[in-house]
């Protein structure tokens, strides 16, 4: 399945080890990252056979998409946890979607992991002739500009840009079916590496100002279309600025996302412990929650939250 956890390797039991007398237990299995790649590989295989597990065999490219997206987000979550353990869980579940996708494209004789393994890596020998070339780059941004040339050399060479019949242009590349705030970052950092940047943040400061005023004009006209546009003007002007910042734009939105569901349940919590369900407290009490939340977390001893267990937001187990 998408993130099962599948022991290799079955130890001996208890009684056994028993007989045995005092033979210490088999040390496991010293293997490169090639070979555990090579095993993980078979054993997906093994899982999409005819005798396989029925949900494995049922899967598509299409109904994997939500896994590949989700296991991405817990690698960053688990990234900043700083549990390694962790990290290690969640980048082996991002990597057997990989393995995953591959298999299911090599079952319809379209490619295979090895494909993906080889292009891969020919692409980043390509992209860093710095390194494997004679071409030298002096610091992080030529090696960024050097990139995008490259890519763009690449398109041209491989005649994506004819069968389109469009022309030529440094923001190719760019997938439209990226999360908005992810787009509008990646078509900012081309075009900035491209010479079309601001001097400096002040400037997309007076953006947002100014984009701010248009949206307030366009809400007193109700006119939804414009508000519409004016409100993906202001949004773009920030992720604009998260860049400048060198802010990611969605992490940064998910950390607020999470801020406010954190001292939203505490606001709750406290409404609850005045015997009182949030919903009926008066807007003006509300604000006080809101307040005494925010205190809360800047000190945690004044005001302890209570531990979530089995709280229903709580991420189920994948199947």
């Amino acid at each position: 399945m998408a993130s099962r956890k599948t022991p290799l390797h079955k130890t001996k039991s208890r009684s056994t080890s028993s007989r045995k007398g005092s033979r210490k237990a088999p040390k496991q299995e010293k293997l490169t990252a090639g070979e555990w790649f090579e095993r993980l590989v078979a054993l997906q295989a093994r899982l999409r056979a005819p005798n396989g597990c029925p949900w494995d065999r049922e899967q598509t490219h299409a109904t994997l998409r939500t896994y590949l997206v989700e296991e991405a987000y817990e690698v960053l979550d688990a990234m900043k946890g700083g549990d390694d353990a962790k990290f290690v869980e969640e980048m082996g579940d991002l990597l057997l979607q990989v393995v995953f996708h591959s298999q299911i494209a090599a079952e319809q004789g379209r490619f295979t992991v090895a494909d993906v393994i080889r292009e891969v890596h020919e692409k980043m020998v390509r992209r860093h002739p710095h390194v494997f070339g004679e071409k030298r780059a002096r610091d992080a941004a030529e090696v960024l500009r050097n990139w995008e040339q490259i890519k763009a050399d690449e398109r041209q060479g491989n005649g994506s840009a004819r069968k389109e019949e469009k022309p030529k242009s440094l923001l190719d590349g760019v997938p439209r079916t990226l999360p908005a705030t992810m787009e509008g970052l990646q078509l900012t950092r081309k075009a900035s590496r491209a010479g079309f940047d601001w001097d400096n943040a002040q400037g997309i400061f007076e953006k947002l100002r100014e984009e701010s005023a248009e949206l307030c004009h366009a809400a007193e006209t109700k006119d939804a279309a414009r508000v519409e546009e004016e409100m993906g003007d202001l949004l773009f002007a920030a992720v604009n600025l998260a860049r400048f910042l060198q802010v990611d734009p969605e992490i940064a939105l998910k950390n607020a996302n999470a801020k406010f569901a954190r001292r939203f349940r505490e606001m709750e919590r406290l409404s609850a412990d005045n015997g009182q369900a949030l919903a009926e407290v008066p807007r003006a009490d509300k604000e006080k929650l809101w307040e005494t939340a925010k205190r809360g977390e800047r000190n945690p001893k004044t005001h302890p939250q209570k531990p979530r267990v089995g709280h229903p937001d709580d991420r189920a187990a994948k199947p």
